[in-house]
């Protein structure tokens, strides 16, 4: 399978699941909530590169942009973007008091949310099937679906479109 068919092959996997317009809003505000629970905690692991302060947070945010890389430029460029700015968010929630319950908040309630929107589109989060998957694929598809609530890249989401349509066809008749 070559590497177009992969990325279209995860991207039909994921649009599938997600199709109902209230689940997509709820893994808009989930999954980058569900990042900034995870962040916090990771901004506490830090140290100085030449005056600046590299935390665990950018490290983890900036592999997910190389992984993305392999997968599409622009959406990564733009997950770098978001990613990076929930870090900094991170770094100055880190020092908070209660950053721990902030943290703890932020991640139980993203993941809340996303198994809310899922019970509403009546489909079964891809995190009960592909735990570590789901996770490192999630916040692309933040980006993904912004770009297609914009309408840009109109050509990809036709043809995602139109191979979801007949991915659930498939599913209908095996069931």
């Amino acid at each position: 399978m070559t590497e177009k068919n992969k990325f279209m092959d995860m991207l039909v996997n994921y649009a599938s699941a997600h199709q109902n317009n209230i689940n997509i809003l709820f893994h808009l505000i989930g999954i980058p909530t569900i990042m900034l629970g995870i962040n916090i905690p990771l901004s506490w692991i830090n140290f100085d590169i030449l005056g600046y302060t590299i935390t665990a947070a950018h490290i983890i945010t900036v592999g997910l942009f190389l992984f993305y890389l392999t997968l599409d430029t622009a959406f990564s460029v733009v997950f770098l973007i978001m990613g990076l700015i929930i870090a900094e968010y991170a770094i100055l929630l880190s020092v908070h008091p209660s950053a721990l319950s902030i943290a703890a908040l932020a991640f139980f309630g993203g993941y809340a949310l996303q198994f809310v929107g899922h019970a509403i589109e009546k489909s079964m989060p891809v995190l009960i099937k592909h735990p570590i998957q789901a996770n490192l694929a999630a916040p692309f598809f933040v980006i993904v679906e912004i770009f297609g609530i914009l309408r840009l890249r109109k050509a990809l989401f036709e043809e995602i479109n139109t191979l979801v349509d007949q991915h659930r066809e498939k599913d209908n008749r095996l069931n």
